[in-house]
């Protein structure tokens, strides 16, 4: 299961970098000659991952940053730790706010904080939070102090500098689990395309 497991890990990140590359390619063509259809595109992307539901952000502060070479970068950067993926349902775990709410009778919850994805000196998109990227476990606390003052409903842990936990389940940019005695019984999809809260609560819903 494990060989198979890390042949369809590889096969599947190979194609989403080479789909990400295209995509960059396209885009830029389209930014350079056809403007207003690159916007619209880049805007259905944007729905796919929520970013077209997040009232900090405008099309400016994010849109024009697809297809660029650090957002190639940082796809590569993300997919690369995810090569260490070892997490499979069904398989032993890898050691290492309403939903929160709903299901704590059901499940314990845990936030583990890994590399930021869209760091002021990466892939940063405009007005968005001031954090660069970590350089030593202290950056990394003191960014996760940020979603501690949220008051998430649950502990939040952070991975730690050589992003063991990161790499193990495939996490950057994002992504949940459901763990039971030690195994995988629910792996989602990357995000932010693939992360469904809504996924894990109907899960849940059926471990009542």
């Amino acid at each position: 299961m494990m060989i198979l497991g890390k042949l369809w890990v590889y096969l599947s990140l190979a194609c989403v970098f080479v789909l990400a590359l295209l995509n960059a390619f396209v885009v830029r063509v389209l930014f350079l000659f056809w403007p207003s259809l690159a916007k619209k595109l880049v805007l259905k992307v944007g729905e796919k991952s929520t970013m077209t539901q997040n009232p900090k952000f405008n099309f400016e502060d994010w849109g024009m940053t697809f297809g660029s070479f650090t957002f190639v970068k940082t796809i590569f950067g993300h997919l690369w730790l995810s090569l260490g993926d070892e997490a499979f349902v069904g398989g032993e775990a890898p050691d290492s706010q309403e939903l929160v709410k709903d299901y704590s009778d059901a499940a314990d919850f845990l936030v583990v904080y890994i590399a930021e994805a869209h760091s002021t000196d990466g892939w940063a998109f405009t007005n968005n939070m001031d954090i660069k990227q970590h350089q030593n476990l202290g950056d990394r606390l003191s960014a996760a102090q940020v979603l501690v003052d949220l008051q998430p409903r649950c502990p939040v842990v952070v991975d730690d500098m050589s992003n063991v936990a990161t790499s193990k389940y495939g996490a950057l940019p994002e992504r949940l689990y459901v763990l039971q005695a030690g195994k995988v019984v629910y792996k989602g999809s990357i995000g932010p395309w693939g992360y469904y809260p809504s996924e894990v609560r109907s899960f849940l819903e059926k471990m009542k």
